[in-house]
């Protein structure tokens, strides 16, 4: 069967068509982006994508939503759009359907995918182990986070909200971007850190540390400065924000008992081939009396260009449609 699958984030909304084999994800359309700031809703948006497709959608969808599903009303986390369960079969034309948390999807995914979509990170150079809890972490417009319980042949992915624990400062640096973010927000979680706009605020607390003027520039600008090495304080704002991920990685791993850590998520991708270089590993690692047992998690990347369309319309052919 045929269905239509989404992953709704806070910048991007990204459709594809998928084909089903009995539980299988068996083929992926071409995923067609679309920028959530130019539509009112998911519905206008929806109608969009099949315009620019120029065929009837199916009536079947899986779609995942950066936001926690549950109740009668789910308002996006980091988008103005608001989704209402009830009314998604008149909504979107559609008879079955299933929502997700966005990071469920990746999570998904991570089970779905075949040793030859991640690629390795730091810690053991080994496969994802068959049994055990795989930690999923992801920066991107925020910090998704979940993970995937796998026992005997079968798995259950369970959706958080993890980027929205407190951010906890190593260092007086940290200190200080604790402090600034603090003027800003009554309660600084670790995603305000461990996301795209995050590093804007290092940057910023960088330059107020050393007198300098601060030059206000949008998320995607300064990351290209960042990654460009072309300004010190830029690539220095990066080697910390890659830090703060990696302490955030090794602390959802000791809280969730994982076996093996995935990082995902666009940024995840963009900045994999710098993370080692910066003190990710260091930081990860650096669990005091439990440095021993992170030594022995693999840290890998899932590589899948679309990870949260796939997982998507995984969990849909795993029979969690509504």
């Amino acid at each position: 069967m045929q269905i239509v699958t989404a992953d709704i984030g806070g910048t991007h909304a990204r459709f594809a068509l998928a084909t089903l084999t009995g539980t299988q994800v068996t083929a992926l359309g071409e995923p067609i982006t679309l920028k959530c700031a130019e539509f009112a809703s998911l519905q206008t948006a929806w109608e969009a994508f099949g315009a620019q497709i120029g065929q009837p959608l199916p009536r079947a969808a899986a779609i995942a939503l950066a936001t926690p599903i549950r109740g009668d009303v789910l308002k996006m986390t980091n988008n103005p759009w608001v989704i209402r369960p009830a009314l998604v079969c008149e909504k979107l034309n559609v008879d079955r359907y299933v929502l997700i948390n966005d990071f469920g999807a990746v999570g998904h995914a991570v089970q779905n995918c075949g040793p030859a979509s991640f690629s390795h990170l730091c810690g053991p150079q080994q496969d994802l182990p068959d049994t055990g809890v795989v930690s999923i972490i992801g920066p991107g417009t925020g910090l998704g986070v979940a993970y995937a319980v796998r026992r005997h042949g079968s798995y259950q992915v369970v959706e958080t909200e993890g980027g929205h624990v407190d951010f906890a400062p190593l260092d007086s640096i940290e200190d200080a971007v604790l402090a600034r973010l603090r003027r800003q927000h009554p309660r600084v979680s670790v995603e305000r850190v461990c996301s795209g706009p995050g590093l804007t605020a290092i940057y910023e607390t960088m330059a107020s540390i050393e007198g300098r003027a601060v030059v206000s520039m949008d998320d995607k600008s300064l990351w290209q400065l960042a990654l460009s090495g072309e300004d010190s304080l830029a690539a220095a704002a990066f080697d910390r924000f890659c830090r703060c991920l990696g302490a955030a990685a090794g602390d959802f791993a000791l809280a969730q008992g994982a076996s093996a850590v995935v990082i995902a998520g666009g940024l995840g991708q963009r900045i994999a081939p710098r993370l080692l270089q910066s003190g990710f590993k260091e930081r990860f690692l650096a669990k005091g009396r439990f440095q021993h047992l992170m030594e022995t998690i693999p840290v890998k990347l899932i590589d899948h260009a679309q990870p949260g369309l796939f997982g998507a319309a995984a969990a849909f052919a795993q029979g969690f449609a509504a």
